[in-house]
């Protein structure tokens, strides 16, 4: 019995630290213990919902989301496509944006500043030209307004509906407001501040939106290519198929999202959670 218990708690370890080292990187452990272990005030108390979202397994799914959705946004997209690295080195760009969604939830009010300001400073470097001669600049308030509220809206999407202790609607509204805070502080003069507001301002977007060459190269990327070993696959597309399914319509009809009839409505949203609970049980601290 003791043998199987921990055969168990190795294999849950082993799983982990493996998810961790992907999404945390080499660094990882050290950015862990200073940014949960170093004394100081926080922006967010531990009562406030945004570090309840941000600390679930539901970001997995949530992440994918935000990307596809981002992508949408032609001047967004070519920002990326030009200077992001997303794919020489996607898990490097994974692993800056986790820091720093970690940092600006549970870090030190000091770290949070100081994160912000290096990804402020990195976003004032970031100029061109898309293809079709349209000026872009990631400083520009209302690209950081387009990234800012896809990322919110996907992140409390799927905390809704695969996260382990699903929140009310009033702190879903405090949510929003939770993040409006960092986006203030990244350059979003107006963030929305209730999810009535996140869902007006991302209607608002809709004529700006479009797929282009590289959003579309974008989405072949994460979904069928994505830089992963071949045993790790099967579990992604899953992942993979509930970020899809949990789109908009009009975003998975522009970026020409296959539908799976009859899979959808229970099939795939029960892999979802299956694969949430599975990270949440070998990321969780030991007994």
């Amino acid at each position: 019995m003791d043998r199987d218990v921990l055969t168990v708690a190795g294999v849950r370890d082993r799983l982990g630290t493996a998810l961790f080292r992907r999404v945390a990187g080499p660094d990882g452990p050290a950015n862990r213990a200073r940014i949960h272990h170093t004394p100081g005030p926080r922006w967010f108390g531990p009562e406030r919902p945004i570090r309840v979202v941000h600390g679930d397994a539901s970001m997995f799914i949530g992440g994918l989301r935000a990307l596809l959705l981002q992508s949408l946004h032609p001047l967004a997209m070519a920002a990326v496509a030009a200077h992001s690295g997303y794919r020489g080195d996607p898990w490097g760009r994974l692993q800056r944006t986790s820091t720093f969604l970690a940092v600006t939830t549970f870090g030190t009010a000091d770290d949070a500043r100081t994160a912000v300001e290096r990804v402020r400073a990195i976003h004032e470097r970031v100029t061109g030209t898309t293809t079709e001669g349209e000026y872009y600049r990631a400083a520009d308030p209302h690209l950081l307004e387009w990234v800012h509220i896809t990322e919110t809206d996907s992140f409390l999407r799927a905390h809704e509906r695969f996260g382990a202790r699903t929140l009310s609607a009033a702190d879903y509204d405090a949510y929003v407001a939770d993040t409006a805070k960092v986006a203030t502080a990244l350059g979003v003069p107006d963030p929305p501040r209730t999810r009535a507001e996140l869902d007006s301002r991302v209607a608002a977007y809709r004529p700006e939106l479009r797929a282009t060459p590289e959003s579309k190269a974008a989405a072949r990327f994460l979904l069928i290519h994505p830089p992963l070993p071949i045993v790790a696959r099967p579990a992604y597309a899953l992942l993979a198929a509930n970020a899809v399914t949990s789109l908009p319509e009009w975003a998975r009809t522009l970026l020409g999202l296959p539908h799976l009839p009859g899979l959808e409505g229970v099939a795939i949203p029960l892999t979802g959670h299956a694969l949430t609970r599975a990270i949440r049980w070998s990321m969780r601290p030991p007994d």
